[in-house]
């Protein structure tokens, strides 16, 4: 099968996994609780009106080009690999799970790194969600960001700036020493603003920052997940996302931050390097972090500023329709 510039339809395959099915073909449906977002790799399929998956016959029926997500022990994606390339459907493969703490855990493994590797020497092309994760497939490998419904006011979830208050902590996962959680809600709690945070033990959240000898009468913990729909919502009010995340993700947080029309302070992320390059955290200290946060709750110019400049980028690069682009060009590539 060639895949053309004009016809590029993508089937997202995660065999095994747990999201289900989802049709992407009369494109993104508006904001609900019913669906999974079209973000992240299910971003890859609405940006290119295809189908997320996770059955391998259904991916057969369907004919189209393949991404297909390296997930648990690797197993089920070398099954779907095998029956993909007897059908000579164009298959690229991907790693699910990409921070690199993520990789390392998942590779930490000598048998799953070596099946890994078988995978990904018989895949047509290898994609990586972030410019880390190219090192880990190869030279060939391809870096594409997981595109966001920019320019969909569907998905636009911003308040009136004089609505915003209070500043947003991305992160939450305590337990994973990349994420930087506790650096990023000490930093927040320090900056004379309201503070709202997820954690789901939030007696501990508090006791740990009363032991830090930190203000915490202006923390508001959430805790327990929102569907995604609400968690915009809730994250829209607030003047500006703060995350001090090392752990080289596509950006999600960074990408939320987008449809909700926020600056994103912090994070090393492939989004936040790409829509905030003067406020993501690569390269720059906590201290310099903070002195970007100040500046944007106190200069209403810089504030606008940057979410202007922030929107464009994210148009230029990851819009639907200049990543389908990039994907479309891709796939051309691969089945030469």
């Amino acid at each position: 099968m060639t895949t053309t510039k004009r016809d590029l339809r993508l089937t997202v395959l995660n065999p095994g996994g747990r999201d289900l099915e989802q049709d992407f073909s009369s494109g993104a449906s508006p904001p609900n609780h019913d669906e999974h977002a079209p973000v992240n790799f299910h971003g890859y399929a609405a940006c290119t009106r295809g189908i997320f998956q996770r059955e391998v016959a259904r991916a057969i029926d369907a004919g189209q080009p393949v991404l297909l997500l390296l997930r648990g022990d690797f197993k089920d994606t070398q099954r779907a690999l095998v029956e993909l390339k007897k059908r000579r459907i164009p298959v690229a493969v991907s790693l699910k799970e990409t921070g690199l703490h993520q990789i390392a855990h998942q590779l930490s493994d000598p048998k799953r790194a070596e099946r890994f590797r078988s995978i990904i020497e018989a895949a047509d092309a290898r994609l990586a969600a972030t410019p880390e994760g190219v090192a880990f497939y190869g030279r060939d490998a391809r870096f594409i960001p997981t595109p966001y419904p920019m320019t969909d006011a569907r998905w636009d979830f911003s308040h009136p700036l004089g609505e915003r208050k209070g500043i947003f902590v991305g992160t939450r996962e305590w337990d994973v020493p990349s994420r930087n959680h506790l650096s990023a809600l000490l930093l927040a709690a320090n900056l004379g603003e309201p503070v709202t945070t997820f954690d789901e033990d939030p007696r501990r959240c508090r006791k740990v920052l009363s032991a830090l000898g930190q203000p915490a009468d202006d923390l508001r913990i959430l805790e327990r997940r929102l569907p995604y729909r609400a968690y915009l919502t809730e994250m829209a009010r607030h003047k500006i996302v703060l995350q001090a995340d090392k752990s080289a993700v596509p950006g999600q947080v960074a990408g939320d931050a987008l449809l909700c029309r926020l600056p994103c302070v912090g994070g090393d992320g492939a989004i936040d390097r790409l829509a905030f390059p003067r406020l993501c955290g690569h390269g720059r200290s906590l201290g310099e972090l903070r002195d970007i946060a100040m500046r944007l709750l106190g200069d209403a110019k810089f504030y606008r500023e940057v979410i202007d400049e922030s929107q464009q980028l994210a148009r230029e690069r990851l819009s639907f329709e200049n990543v389908a682009k990039e994907l479309t060009q891709f796939y051309a590539s691969a089945s030469k």
